[in-house]
């Protein structure tokens, strides 16, 4: 590129107007010029040959990707991360805030995905090592998508759970029981104080627990425990599958008694969760597969949150997360940052509920709501309800009775001494 070619790729804020662009930063390690690899990066993921051979005419100005803000701290000794084929030169660390015109792909998840995490970021010149670190979106933007439909309130209001996290809890064991043995482990828990029992997020429409007789086992269980204990249930179905099935799989659940439906939201793509949600009746919550393959290193990838951000805008009610602790591999930094791209105002898409996990129990519990500072969040235990020693009721109630001494300003350990499931808690998962 020439210094005249650079430049097209460069603007002010107050030059453009702020609804016709998203917003994304990045952190990015190139080799040679900093201004010019940050002009690649706009051209390769917007107009990457502004005009044609002999024509004069120019796309820059209403189609390019357009550098806001760069800095720039030499890296003598290198790359970071060695990358095999990386290009030469003076290497160079580099925070980059980049305006694209949304117009270039329209209100479309999978072409946006394809321009702002495509081949034209992760293959631009000079840029071996490149983060997508957040996206920010302009009403006029979000105006195109519905969001979720539900939302934390929409839980809340079926639950009636108010003013407290929502409880989740993994039934386990995840794989190998068929679907009666499975249904009584949830029954359980419900009758513990689980809000929502929850299938694993690998346990699929299969023959020895089908997606059929599993959800009408757990329905009639699930209304069974909302009578006996007086107050609202979920049964969460899983029904990750092919696209073409998700429909069929969402009425079948539904029918046999699930009240929210769980999909491994990377795996499925979100642009079928997308369309799932102009037609689901009941809460969609989201996990993680596939995340980490792309967000844990901290010098290359796409930031979980960006993904979140999406999440959210596809439409799920609930985001489940990698959260808190060794376990998870995350930096709290960062789980704190997907905690607040559920709830922080996104124009008129609904927050949808934060749910950190990751290897919790009783033990964990208080721990989780100092770092969200709100009770707005989902609590996932599995095996701190399902392997409690006590069984999976006891397993619950321990949560229960962990909330109501944090909610009392009761220290959980003073509190266990009158409360033997929380105590059993405590000694069997505190250590972690």
């Amino acid at each position: 590129m020439t210094p005249d070619d650079i430049a097209g790729f460069y603007a002010t804020r107050a030059e453009l107007d702020p609804d016709d662009y998203i917003e994304l930063d990045f952190d990015f390690e190139c080799a040679g010029d900093p201004r010019e690899a940050a002009a690649h990066l706009c051209s390769e993921q917007s107009t990457a040959q502004w005009r044609r051979v002999g024509i004069d005419e120019d796309f820059r100005p209403r189609f390019a990707a357009k550098v806001l803000e760069l800095s720039a701290e030499p890296r003598p000794s290198g790359f970071s991360t060695p990358v095999e084929c990386a290009a030469r030169g003076p290497v160079h660390a580099c925070r980059v805030t980049i305006a694209h015109p949304h117009r270039n792909f329209g209100p479309k998840i999978p072409n946006l995905l394809s321009a702002v995490c495509g081949e034209g970021v992760f293959f631009s010149p000079g840029i071996p090592l490149i983060r997508l670190q957040d996206i920010r979106f302009p009403e006029s933007y979000l105006a195109a998508f519905e969001g979720p439909r539900f939302g934390i309130a929409g839980l809340r209001e079926r639950l009636q759970a108010f003013d407290r996290p929502i409880f989740f809890g993994v039934i386990k064991p995840n794989i190998g029981l068929p679907a009666e043995p499975f249904a009584e482990l949830g029954y359980q828990s419900w009758l513990g104080g689980l809000d929502i029992a929850k299938d694993d997020e690998m346990l699929a429409d299969v023959d020895w627990c089908p997606l059929t007789e599993r959800a009408a086992l757990l329905g009639d269980a699930c209304r069974k425990a909302a009578a006996e204990t007086g107050v609202p249930k979920i049964y969460l179905a899983n029904i990750t599958d092919e696209v073409d099935r998700l429909i069929e799989l969402h009425d079948v659940a539904v029918a046999n008694g699930a009240g929210a439906l769980l999909i491994n939201a990377m795996p499925v793509g979100l642009s079928a969760v997308r369309m799932l949600r102009r037609h689901a009746t009941v809460p969609l919550i989201a996990h993680f597969p596939f995340i980490a393959a792309f967000s844990r290193l901290a010098n290359y990838g796409i930031h979980s949150r960006v993904m979140t951000r999406l999440q959210r805008l596809a439409g799920f009610d609930v985001v489940i997360m990698p959260g808190f602790g060794p376990r998870m591999m995350t930096p709290e930094h960062e789980v704190m940052d997907c905690v607040r791209a559920c709830l922080e105002p996104m124009g008129p898409i609904k927050p949808c509920l934060p749910v950190p996990g990751g290897s919790d129990s009783a033990a964990t519990l208080e721990g989780v709501y100092r770092k969200v500072g709100s009770v707005d969040f989902g609590f996932v235990p599995g095996r701190g309800v399902f392997g409690h020693p006590m069984g999976p009721a006891a397993g619950a109630a321990s949560l229960r009775q962990a909330w109501d001494a944090i909610a009392a300003g009761i220290p959980v350990g003073e509190h266990a001494a009158s409360h033997p499931e929380l105590a059993a808690a405590l000694q069997a998962f505190g250590g972690r």
